[in-house]
């Protein structure tokens, strides 16, 4: 049998469900938000605007989101023992302390246990302003500062900054925050999004779906490239050492983090509008070597381009975090942030057709044999067995 099984690892090209939020063309670099392109997004709207459409299906109106921004602003507070949890895992790694933050939320919020499209609606905006509340608390916390209040005069992204750092940000740098979290907000069926999925489809609650979404971004292999690219900014040093370092990892048959992408052929489509940001603020505080590293990074890396090795969103992420001083292990639960709103579509669009996602694995240990008592079985050494002969 198991020669006639075709093994499709990590269920590469494989269409699980149908889905209406976010168009992905890998070929062309093109991604789009319930037909309307990222491009158009990222440059005219805001990420208020852009959750209702990711969450309801259409643009708001002005009522629509007027309300829609109210029911996320007035969700702008955290009951106490998450403070206290907070206090308490303070040393912990950011996304461990989110994580936790958000199944206490489960187990502090009654109407957190209704699994229903109504109840996932309401919960999933109040998470949206909570996740960077928790954020926020556990960085200042952490610093031995008291948590920020909420602005209730802020727009999401602004409210984030001043919750973080205790300072208004300029408008420059809100709408630079607020197009990294629409850039973030959606992409189709990722490794976050496909094991919430999963958890909906044991017929879980939202939050039990968030917390596995968030243990999953948490893998360096999904949320940690920003991360990474600002550890290989800071080792290049400066621009003239860029080809230099590229010429090496390439001759060793490394990667170059921040290129290439698991359904990009061509250029990340969100990336653009990264650079542009990056270029923005570096010139606004002074620090243009940062921008001018990356530029050079791409450069040397232009030859590998046919081989589809095209600069993805996260390249420019992490330094625009650098140039807020936002410390490396805030970079992926800033993606989080983001993300907020596709990971709460994706789990109301399994719960509307719910079905337990059940693959199989293909078989491939010994055959069957005698039980052996324990007295009889020969010193073998201890030892795991793994057979890697995957097809």
């Amino acid at each position: 049998m198991s020669s006639d099984v075709k093994i499709n690892r990590g269920l590469k090209n494989i269409y699980f469900e149908r889905s209406s939020v976010s168009q992905i063309d890998g070929s062309k670099g093109e991604l789009s938000y319930r037909g309307y392109s990222i491009h158009d997004l990222a440059e005219k709207s805001t990420f208020e605007e852009v959750s209702y459409l990711l969450i309801y299906g259409e643009l708001p109106t002005t009522v629509q989101l007027s309300k829609f921004d109210q029911a996320l602003k007035s969700a702008r507070h955290l009951p106490e023992p998450v403070f206290d949890i907070i206090r308490a895992a303070q040393n912990g790694h950011p996304m461990d302390v989110l994580r936790t933050a958000v199944s206490a939320l489960a187990a502090l919020e009654p109407a957190s246990q209704t699994v229903s499209e109504a109840a996932f609606l309401e919960n999933g905006a109040r998470l949206i302003a909570q996740v960077p509340m928790v954020i926020a608390a556990h960085h200042n916390i952490r610093h031995g500062r008291d948590p920020i209040l909420a602005d209730p005069d802020l727009s999401h992204a602004a409210n984030w900054l001043w919750m973080l750092k205790g300072k208004k940000p300029s408008n420059d740098a809100a709408k630079l925050a607020d197009v990294d979290f629409i850039l973030h907000a959606e992409h189709g069926s990722n490794a976050s999004s496909f094991a919430a999925r999963v958890t909906v489809g044991t017929e879980a609650n939202l939050h039990g779906a968030i917390v596995t979404a968030l243990a999953t971004l948490a893998g360096p292999a999904h949320g940690g490239a920003a991360e990474d690219v600002m550890k290989m900014v800071t080792e290049i040093g400066s621009a003239d050492k860029a080809a230099d370092y590229v010429k090496a990892k390439r001759s060793a048959r490394e990667a170059v983090t921040g290129f290439g992408h698991r359904v990009y052929r061509a250029e990340d489509p969100r990336a653009r509008h990264m650079r542009d940001g990056v270029k923005k603020l570096g010139d606004e505080m002074g620090a243009p070597e940062w921008y001018e590293i990356l530029q050079a990074v791409v450069d040397a890396m232009k030859p590998y381009s046919r081989h589809g090795l095209n600069v993805n969103v996260d390249f420019y992420s992490g330094v625009i975090y650098q140039l807020h001083a936002i410390p490396m292990d805030l970079f992926v639960p800033i993606f989080a942030i983001g993300r907020m709103p596709g990971w709460i579509i994706q789990c109301l669009e399994q719960l509307k057709s719910n079905i337990l996602i059940r693959p199989l694995t293909l078989y491939n240990g010994p055959e069957m044999r005698p039980y052996v008592k324990v007295e009889d079985r020969p010193e073998i050494g201890q030892r795991i067995v793994m057979n890697t002969n995957q097809k």
